[in-house]
């Protein structure tokens, strides 16, 4: 499976992580598969596998049978039987798991449809495939310009060339017959190359372009799933879905595929709930069904005659007034059942930190108070009183003045 960075170009050129399949995950193509296989030595006398599983544009994959006993292994790309010509494809499975593969898809593992494996490819292979996928855009952009000319009602989806650039394949979608005669004739005369025109269904072409869905990864026909079930409006209705088509349907326009996923889960829960059609029989009226939670096993009724209250009741609690009702028997009221019911809060974590507010990181922070710088002359003032506490207490040795001596004029008198 590809990583959810590798979205890919019109020619399936990785433009995400850029490592061109190289990453973690296994590959940027489509429909990865993992051999899981490939480190297990074949029991004593057994030959291995000549078939092998060659992977095209956008997840087109095929069997071929290795005849002349070539060394491949997964990732090689090789030269294959067409029909004309040669096309050029990679090597995307190998070994027993080829079996596995061959019967999921129905084919005979001696079967004549089974073509064969030419070389490997050459450079001079590689060059002429990587020429001709290059084309691939301007001949889907002219061939709809062709179409929108000539009138008819079809969708050009996408273009894919041969190996050998002799042949390409035009894939459409229609919703009516589309006669293509005159478009076959305009597309080889305007290219110079054979052309083949095959139709395909909305999920088919989702699974060949790609893209993401609503649940933010790629979609699972482009990347696992090639079991297209169908799917229908009442897998939406066992899971209590409201049926919005805006919110049901994928990229194709249909119903999602993964509406099924989960169907067959919730159709073993249901079959413990009444059906919804039952009535309620009580002194205060006849209740009627309005929801249900599946995973609480809870049930919401109310009456018929004031729809102003919905009334929650357990599972048990609707097939015990059930049973009653067949014993022609009325309940006093749906009240007395519901406050019967205790619901158990259920602490799943402690508010800590906050860890359950969406909006903690929105509120300010509070700015710091700056402290007011004191005046010239109270810092003088603080400076001094500081000065004087620090200092220690030491006593001064001051010299004593001399007492002032009278002069001599004043001791005669």
């Amino acid at each position: 499976m590809s990583c959810n960075n590798c979205s890919s170009t019109i020619n399936s050129v990785p433009k995400g992580c850029k490592s061109n399949g190289n990453c973690s995950t296994g590959g940027c193509e489509k429909l990865a598969v993992f051999d899981w296989l490939a480190n297990m030595a074949l029991p004593t006398g057994q030959k291995p596998m000549d078939v092998f599983e060659v992977r095209f544009k956008n997840g087109r994959k095929h069997f071929y049978r290795n005849v002349d006993n070539l060394k491949i292994t997964m990732g090689d790309i090789v030269a294959v039987e067409s029909n004309p010509g040669h096309d050029i494809g990679i090597v995307s499975l190998a070994g027993e798991l080829v079996k596995i593969q061959l019967k999921k898809k129905g084919v005979n593992l001696e079967s004549e449809e089974i073509k064969k494996i030419y070389r490997i490819a050459t450079q001079k292979d590689i060059d002429i495939w990587t020429a001709a996928r290059e084309k691939e855009y301007n001949t889907q952009y002219r061939g709809r310009e062709i179409i929108s000319r000539l009138g008819l009602k079809m969708k050009l989806s996408d273009v894919e060339y041969q190996g050998d650039g002799n042949k390409a394949t035009f894939y459409y979608t229609a919703d009516e017959r589309v006669d293509f005669r005159q478009l076959i004739r305009d597309l080889a005369s305007a290219f110079s190359i054979r052309v083949e025109m095959k139709q395909v269904g909305l999920r088919q072409e989702a699974a060949r372009l790609g893209g993401v869905g609503s649940c933010g990864r790629e979609l699972c026909c482009s990347t696992w799933l090639t079991d297209l079930r169908k799917v229908n409006t009442a897998a939406a209705r066992y899971q209590q879905l409201s049926l919005n088509p805006q919110k049901l349907a994928g990229q194709c326009g249909k119903l999602k595929c993964c509406l099924n996923y989960e169907l067959d889960t919730y159709l073993d829960a249901l079959k413990d709930f009444p059906k919804q059609d039952v009535e309620l029989k009580t002194e205060k009226g006849v209740a009627v069904f309005i929801k249900m939670d599946i995973f609480k096993n809870l049930i919401w009724y109310t009456y018929k005659n004031d729809r102003s209250k919905w009334y929650k009741l357990t599972v048990e609690q609707t097939k015990e007034i059930i049973e009653q009702n067949k014993k022609n028997k009325t309940v006093a009221s749906l009240e007395d059942f519901e406050n019967e019911l205790i619901v158990e809060k259920v602490n799943t974590f402690e508010n800590v930190v906050g860890q359950d507010s969406l909006t903690r990181f929105d509120t300010p922070k509070r700015k710091k108070r700056k402290k007011k710088k004191p005046s010239k002359n109270n810092a003088v003032a603080t400076k001094n009183t500081v000065s004087r506490e620090n200092k220690p207490n030491i006593k001064r040795n001051s010299k004593r003045k001399p007492p002032r001596r009278k002069p001599n004029n004043e001791k005669n008198a």
